[in-house]
């Protein structure tokens, strides 16, 4: 009953801050100007969307960091390494994303961060996620557990943790691409990813993963008030590349990064999609999806955004029930 009652005060407490802080935050962002720039091959009923502020990460971002402080500073929860893992990936992926909409602001386009800024960025950030993996203890394992398979890849388990989060920080920022998609399919995933990492007791602060998961949950449907269709605010990369990279991190802690293909099976979807267009494409010139990300072939279709967002979490929940019977039962 204890963790019961801790998990929802984190939610709730995060979710008042969440709101709090969206109810200030975005007029200061539309005073700036801070305003999403839209693909000229988007249909023209996004064109209303063109002055629509992003950056909104910031809105679920603050607050679940600032939700962690005051459980540290009460002493409700340790301090521990994991979770200092977990909060550098968090806040490192944001400032990345950060940057990202500052340059395509400033610069009034759509270009941001180079690729390969980005990608030694990321790498440095993966760098520094091994060694704080590997000095708390950790094994460079990748671990099967429903076959109950053990690997040792030493080193190379530093590459397994840069293309987790590289892929799965690109396949949310993939998925940002409608109202209140990304934001929805995170809350599942994240609470899913909290359910699981409680049940994960070996691992060293284990309960304190869990609660983050959980202050990430309040904070994103705070968030999700201000993102449903139609949007008043866009979470950017700011909030997109956090998201993504922290599901890896927290995959990675606690030995489930296969099992995160089926927690985001959605995020995993739409990143195929585009990866499979633009290879069909360059060998045949040819489209073989209406458009990508898939969620823009539904449009294309007739589907309303609305309508999308329900079919995508349908799918992304009962994925997430499965997960659940993956990661925890067998």
């Amino acid at each position: 009953m204890i963790i019961l009652t801790k998990i929802t005060l984190v939610m709730m407490v995060s979710l008042i801050f969440s709101i709090i802080f969206g109810i200030v935050l975005i007029p200061i962002l539309k005073k700036l100007k801070a305003d999403q720039r839209l693909s000229e091959y988007l249909e023209e009923k996004h064109k209303n969307k063109q002055g629509t502020p992003t950056m909104g990460g910031l809105i679920f971002i603050i607050p679940t960091i600032l939700v962690m402080i005051l459980l540290i500073i009460f002493n409700k929860i340790i301090f521990t390494t994991s979770l200092l893992i977990v909060i550098i990936t968090f806040l490192s992926y944001s400032l990345i994303g950060f940057i990202d909409d500052y340059l395509i602001i400033k610069r009034h386009n759509n270009e941001g961060l180079s690729e390969s800024a980005k990608f030694i960025l990321q790498v440095i950030i993966a760098i520094v996620f091994f060694y704080l993996f590997m000095i708390s203890g950790n094994e460079p394992l990748l671990w099967i557990h429903t076959l109950h398979i053990k690997f040792d890849i030493g080193f190379l388990y530093g590459i397994i943790i840069l293309l987790v989060l590289v892929s799965s920080s690109n396949a949310v920022n993939i998925t940002d691409g409608l109202d209140g998609l990304a934001s929805s399919l995170s809350i599942i995933a994240f609470f899913t990813l909290g359910i699981i990492t409680y049940n994960t007791g070996w691992l060293e602060g284990y309960e304190e993963l869990s609660l983050f998961c959980f202050s990430i949950v309040g904070s994103l449907i705070g968030f999700l008030m201000f993102n449903l269709n139609p949007a008043k605010v866009f979470m950017g990369d700011t909030g997109s590349l956090a998201l993504g990279a922290t599901m890896g991190s927290i995959a990675i802690l606690t030995r489930h990064e296969i099992l995160l293909i089926l927690i985001g099976i959605v995020f995993v979807i739409e990143t195929l999609t585009c990866i499979i267009q633009r290879v069909y494409y360059k060998f045949t010139h040819k489209r073989l999806f209406l458009m990508t990300p898939i969620h823009h072939s539904f449009e294309k279709k007739g589907y309303s955004e609305r309508q999308i967002v329900k079919i995508f979490c349908l799918i992304g929940l009962i994925a997430s029930m499965v997960s659940i019977i993956f990661g925890i039962i067998l």
